[in-house]
């Protein structure tokens, strides 16, 4: 199980985006695609058979996963901030199930 899923609220908590807020687009193998974060200028040729015009277009680049921190708006008495993120089991037999919780006041994410 991952610790960081597709639609999880994150916050980038080192590099050029630090403090910056954003929803999970996309998982990729060990990073990250965050809507907003890690905006890069990619310089793109135009294609006239298929009607793409080209120059300069702003993509959302991969972050790794270790430079992000899922939110949790009940963290830090209530105001929210960066939280870690671990896994356990709950229930017993076939009723077991494993679940995200979030390390700071053992919510659990997705039960």
């Amino acid at each position: 199980m991952q610790k960081i899923k597709k639609g999880d609220d994150v916050v980038v908590i080192t590099g050029k985006d630090k403090g910056r807020r954003g929803t999970v687009s996309q998982v990729l193998a060990g990073k990250l695609i965050v809507e907003g974060i890690n905006i890069a200028k990619k310089h793109t040729k135009g294609d006239p058979n298929s009607g793409t015009a080209g120059g300069i277009v702003e993509k959302e680049m991969p972050i790794d996963t270790s430079n992000v921190a899922l939110w949790n708006a009940r963290a830090k008495d209530g105001k929210g901030g960066a939280d870690r993120v671990g896994i356990k089991f709950i229930g017993e037999g076939e009723n077991r199930k494993k679940v995200r919780f979030f390390k700071s006041n053992q919510e659990v994410l997705d039960a």
